[in-house]
């Protein structure tokens, strides 16, 4: 039987849009923005990451001590190709989005694998480089299983969290990185998570 090969053909995937965005204003000057299932086509890129990008483990120093960086990482650099279609559009809708708040597109790509719940990262601000002293913004899509993404002011004060699903976005923007810092913590069960964090140029 014959049929029409545009029957079968992959439909568009849309770019993401920013119509349900919700943001939230933080002390210091801080804010986050949050939107629920943002990224088009989440499980063919989550699966992309996964088998794609040339994860590698790392070891720091810790205090007399050299241990396991407790997640896998890569980072696609200004001008590198990303490993899925889908990821360059969602850049690229950020910068058009973000442009006239943050002055200037998103251009790097940082990676990370979070293999179970025993991966994590330790509370942190993004503030080598220009973050330390200029606010900024750091736009994280989550894939994967659920992780909480935790906040605290650097001042001291309540903290607050957000459980990040698969295909959603959070910005970090204004004076985020300075004056308040974010990390995942460890949990008892949790499945494989990639998370991807766009960042303007010299911001990490």
């Amino acid at each position: 039987m014959d049929f029409q090969g545009s029957l079968f053909e992959a439909p568009a995937v849309e770019a993401p849009t920013f119509d349900r965005v919700e943001r939230r204003p933080l002390t210091g000057g801080a804010w986050i923005d949050v939107c629920r299932t943002w990224l088009p086509a989440p499980d063919e890129v989550f699966t992309t990451l996964v088998h794609d990008v040339p994860w590698r483990a790392e070891r720091r120093q810790m205090y007399d001590r050299e241990v396991d960086v407790p997640r896998l990482l890569h980072t696609y650099a200004a001008g590198e190709p990303l490993p899925h279609p889908t990821l360059a559009r969602a850049r690229g809708a950020l910068s058009a989005h973000y442009r006239p708040e943050l002055g200037e597109p998103f251009v790097t790509a940082g990676c990370c694998y979070y293999r179970d719940g025993r991966d994590s990262v330790a509370w942190h601000g993004d503030t080598i480089g220009r973050g330390r002293t200029h606010d900024t913004m750091v736009a994280i899509v989550s894939l994967g299983d659920p992780r909480r993404l935790a906040l605290r002011p650097r001042a001291g004060g309540s903290s607050i969290s957000v459980e990040m699903g698969h295909g959603d976005l959070l910005v970090m923007g204004g004076s985020c990185q300075r004056t308040w810092e974010h990390a995942v913590p460890k949990v008892a069960h949790a499945g494989p998570r990639v998370s991807v964090q766009f960042r303007p140029l010299n911001v990490f």
